[in-house]
């Protein structure tokens, strides 16, 4: 019998796509199932884009890259930071990964190892935690709470930290909760953060063009205390539809760039070459079709809440930006995964439950509205119907 390393077991995985697979078996057996599970934005890529990487093939890129991307590609991702945050960045801090996932890890990794802490949002992207545990350092959960909006509290991160501490990861606009951290928060934390010099930050911006009620994004790079230890983590998937193109960046402090290219190195050699052509067309042409999206995913927003206002045994807070509502599930009296599984096996309706993205989130489910208004209508009147069905309010198991 084979014997993999014990650090396997502590790897965990991401449900939403269990989820997803589950939703397409049923779907094989002529179920009719609406996902509002997977968080993938349900636009195509827009075509000046395509046909980017399409003109970069017959061009002849065909070959490796330079570990950390090709230079045009790094300068667009610089000029643009700037453009948007006000923020300059030197082009070789920028490292082009393939997806959003690889910066984490490589973050994750370099710091983490048995005696280290590393502190990240609970509930939060299930990958945080499932890395931090392979890398052997101790996840140290920050609660999100619903009553303050699902954004970080600095006082409640600040008091987490320790001499053991290595590293904080924060995420807003956030998953699965769809929080935004007002300025005035993060403004209260990088204060604190001064008694901590030794701790390096993770900054999760992957979403920071859905802001919506006007909000407006606060980027970690823009404070220049700590230029020297955050790492930012962002990319195309979301913002543009490109999450099968699997690219991503991450601006890296001047003293990690050398680690970082080497983990590139290691691990994958370089990223599609016609993917980073692609990349650069979607920063430095039109971005009406982003635009666009975010107008659709505001008024599916609007939908949502709506919907769930009219259904008894939920509640949901408002979600600031993302595409993900993250609604109250307790009056039900059913546990996160009962619910996720009357709703996909019998109600036909694919959901997420709130424990899938760590304890704190049980008595919620994930609602991804990345779908169309038609089928998350649709979706919530299954829901409703569902549940007003069952007995409830007993307790949740």
């Amino acid at each position: 019998m084979l014997q993999t390393a014990q650090a396997m077991e502590r790897l965990g995985t991401e449900t939403a796509f269990e989820v997803l697979a589950r939703a397409k078996a049923l779907e094989a057996k002529g179920r009719s199932i609406i996902n509002l599970g997977i968080g993938q934005p349900d636009f195509q890529t827009p075509p000046h884009i395509v046909e980017a990487a399409i003109k970069a093939l017959r061009d002849g890129h065909h070959g490796y890259t330079p570990a950390n991307g090709i230079p045009e590609l790094r300068q667009a991702v610089a000029a643009d930071l700037a453009a948007r945050h006000g923020v300059e960045v030197d082009p070789a801090q920028v490292m082009i990964v393939p997806g959003g996932k690889v910066t984490m890890f490589f973050a994750i990794m370099m710091f983490g190892e048995p005696g280290a802490e590393i502190l990240y949002p609970n509930p939060g992207f299930p990958i945080y935690e499932s890395v931090i545990a392979y890398s052997g350092a101790k996840p140290v959960a920050i609660p999100l709470e619903e009553e303050n909006g699902f954004a970080f509290s600095a006082e409640a991160v600040l008091s987490r930290l320790t001499p053991r501490s290595r590293l904080l990861i924060l995420n807003s606009p956030a998953n699965p909760t769809g929080g935004v951290t007002p300025k005035a928060e993060i403004d209260r934390l990088v204060e604190g953060l001064a008694a901590f010099p030794q701790v390096a930050l993770l900054s999760d911006e992957i979403y920071s063009r859905m802001l919506y009620g006007g909000r407006q994004h606060t980027t970690l790079l823009g404070y220049e205390e700590l230029r020297d230890r955050v790492i930012l983590l962002d990319g195309w998937s979301k913002t543009y539809a490109m999450t099968g193109w699997r690219l991503g960046f991450g601006v890296w402090p001047r003293g990690l760039v050398e680690k970082a290219n080497r983990l590139s190195v290691n691990c994958h050699s370089c990223v599609n070459a016609a993917a980073q052509h692609a990349g650069i067309a979607a920063l430095t042409g039109p971005q009406d079709e982003v635009e666009r999206m975010v107008a659709a995913f505001d008024q599916r927003r609007e939908v949502v809440m709506s919907e769930i206002a009219g259904i008894p045994g939920l509640s949901c807070v408002e979600p600031a930006g993302a595409f993900y509502a993250f609604p109250n599930i307790k009056a039900t009296g059913l546990s996160a995964k009962q619910l996720e599984a009357g709703l996909l096996e019998e109600a036909g309706v694919a959901t997420v439950a709130g424990t899938s993205f760590g304890r704190h989130g049980e008595g919620f489910i994930r609602l991804s509205y990345a779908n169309s208004v038609e089928n998350i209508r649709e979706a919530m009147s299954r829901i409703g119907d569902w549940l007003g069905a069952q007995e409830l309010g007993a307790g949740a198991a």
